[in-house]
């Protein structure tokens, strides 16, 4: 605790203070560029991963980087979706999973969250991710397996998000993006996903590196 109180200590006397007006503009609104929606694994930092100021995403954090279908559960994440959508009005989401996930790695291994039944729900969201696991991968196992996993459920979730009414019409009038990422813990690497090709590819590089997973439906 007393490296948080430190490192508090230093924000405002090292960063806050040299930069009190812009901390004074971002108390008179918002205007985030991008809904970012990644897992509470604390090895991930959105900010820091993209190199964005405060004030540039509105972030959903939870485990496993899930959005529950529309209606299943009116929760967090419905909100936070509506009103970063039709409030705030951003023009990209994205759906951020991560190597080593331990959600991802419960959903393979479901005895492994006895002693978390309220976690064992929430996973249920991802229950297209397991079943597609299932039935398409028996050839995978280890990281292998992992990887394909994440990289499923990635796709399974931006499916749940078009189901939400203000995502959908966004959609429809192509006002908005959807964009899959995966990162990878151990190299910084970052993956989007391409409908077109079935991959997902190293962000920013071109096209044919594909990432070490699989191919994938288009969505």
């Amino acid at each position: 605790m007393q490296k948080l109180l430190d490192g508090l200590h230093d924000f405002q006397s090292n960063v806050f203070a040299p930069r009190r007006e812009f901390f004074e503009r971002l108390a008179l609104g918002q205007r985030p560029e991008a809904l970012f929606i990644t897992c509470s694994d604390s090895r991930i930092n959105p900010n820091l991963l993209t190199q964005a100021d405060p004030g540039e995403l509105f972030i959903i954090r939870n485990a496993g980087n899930i959005v529950p279908p529309y209606g299943a559960q009116m929760g967090g994440e419905a909100a936070t979706v509506e009103f970063g959508v039709a409030g705030l009005g951003v023009r990209d989401i994205i759906v951020c999973g991560h190597s080593q996930c331990g959600a991802m790695k419960g959903l393979l291994n479901p005895a492994s969250l006895e002693r978390f039944p309220a976690l064992r729900r929430f996973l249920g969201h991802a229950d297209a991710t397991e079943r597609i696991i299932r039935e398409n991968y028996q050839h995978l196992d280890g990281e292998a397996l992992l990887t394909a996993t994440v990289e499923e459920n990635v796709l399974v979730q931006l499916e749940n998000l078009r189901t939400h009414p203000v995502v959908a019409a966004k959609l429809a009038r192509k006002e908005i993006n959807l964009h899959g990422w995966v990162y990878k813990l151990e190299t910084g690497t970052v993956f989007s996903y391409h409908p077109g090709e079935g991959q997902f590819l190293p962000l920013g590089e071109q096209r044919g590196a594909a990432a070490p997973g699989v191919a994938h439906r288009a969505i």
